[in-house]
């Protein structure tokens, strides 16, 4: 098979810490990233590099938060990429693996992620399907208290990172990855489901069933154009605080916003769009 061709720009840590710095990302912020690796271009060291460039430019006071999800420890009957068979799903059940936050890895969230949960010093939530991991020394207050029957909501990081004034960096990722919409969804109307996954008790592995708001990520981006287009019309030329500041991040098409912003946009876009269910 003929060799694929490079594709370009070579990136580095320093290049990309530069890029990241350009495009307005603060020494001592607390940043939440949404990253692809691949968006980025030829990055020589890989994910490490791009963890790296991202604490460098947040410097020692920075904290650098991930979504490190384990959506395949789940009810297998839901399971769609691949379904499994149904005289599979009680083995599953007794099987999978409880959630430990030390060990379980990250799944479908792409490997920047998974570089953050192992690197030293790095913090993970409790929560066996929707944990964030955190690097810097806001990582213990923004992971704390993460409840088994809340993904995404109020008792999640997301709430902790909105009251911390973060921002959220989507680094090639595009507003379907934006878990900050979804704090929005526990804050107006919608349906409760059950919700199942392996944890970890004080009477060791159990099969746990919760009862949670319902979260998708349907319409997050049509509501992330129309949040975006919203912003910039509000800041003009200005680039003013509620802005979405748009730039090249090495190759990768990159957004930088505040996270509250969105949330409070999001609440009002979702209750007036996405058709209401029972």
């Amino acid at each position: 098979m003929p060799t694929p061709p490079l594709t370009g720009p070579l990136c580095t840590r320093e290049s990309l810490a530069d890029d990241l710095l350009r495009l307005g990302v603060r020494p001592g912020e607390t940043l939440l990233a949404h990253t692809s690796l691949s968006a980025l271009g030829w990055v020589s060291g890989g994910a490490v590099a791009v963890v790296q460039a991202l604490l460098d430019a947040l410097g020692p006071d920075g904290t650098l938060v991930v979504p490190a999800h384990t959506g395949d420890n789940s009810e297998p009957s839901a399971w769609r990429n691949p379904p499994v068979p149904a005289e599979w799903w009680p083995v599953l059940r007794a099987s999978i693996p409880a959630y430990d936050p030390l060990t379980s890895p990250s799944f479908g969230v792409g490997v920047v992620p998974e570089a953050v949960r192992t690197w030293p010093g790095a913090l993970r939530s409790a929560n066996p399907q929707t944990s964030f991991a955190a690097v810097g020394p806001a990582a213990a207050t923004i992971t704390a208290g993460h409840a088994r029957d809340c993904r995404l909501g109020e008792r999640s990081p997301l709430a902790r990172l909105e009251k911390a004034g973060a921002r959220v960096l989507l680094l090639g990722a595009g507003y379907d990855a934006c878990t900050a919409f979804h704090l929005a969804e526990y804050r107006i109307p919608g349906p409760d489901v059950e919700n199942s996954f392996a944890a970890m008790t004080s009477q060791g592995r159990r099969w746990m069933t919760v009862r949670e708001r319902s979260i998708c990520e349907d319409g997050f981006v049509e509501l992330g154009a129309a949040f975006e287009k919203e912003a910039v019309g509000a800041a003009g030329e200005t680039a003013a605080p509620t802005a979405v500041v748009r730039g090249l991040v090495g190759a990768a098409e990159t957004r930088l916003f505040p996270l509250a912003d969105a949330v409070a946009y999001a609440e009002r876009w979702l209750a007036q769009n996405r058709p209401r269910q029972a």
